[in-house]
C-alpha cells in the first residue's frame, strides 16, 4: 500500500485465535488504522495505517481487549516474544 506506515506491537497474554480477534477489533477501530494482523504465537501485531498511529491509542484499544501492550518496533522489525 502507498503513503502507508506499518508498525510492529508486542502484546502480552493472547492465546488463540479468539484473542487476536478480540484485540483486531479493537484495534481496528483506532483512528487511522487500516488494517490489523495478529501473530498469536510470536505475540506481536503489526497495525498498518494512513500516517504514523499513536501508540497511546493502539495501547488504549489492546487493554479495552483484555491485553497488554509490550513494545513499539518500526515497521520492518518484528517483536520479541513476550
Amino acid at each position: 500500500m502507498t503513503g502507508t506506515t506499518a508498525t510492529t506491537f508486542g502484546v502480552v497474554g493472547m492465546a488463540c485465535r479468539s484473542c487476536a480477534a478480540l484485540v483486531t477489533g479493537e484495534v481496528e477501530r483506532v483512528d487511522g488504522v487500516t488494517s490489523v494482523a495478529v501473530d498469536v504465537e510470536a505475540g506481536s501485531m503489526t497495525v498498518t495505517s494512513r500516517h504514523p498511529v499513536d501508540p497511546a491509542a493502539v495501547r488504549a484499544a489492546v487493554e479495552e481487549a483484555g491485553y497488554r501492550l509490550a513494545a513499539v518496533h518500526p515497521a520492518g522489525q518484528r517483536s520479541p516474544r513476550a
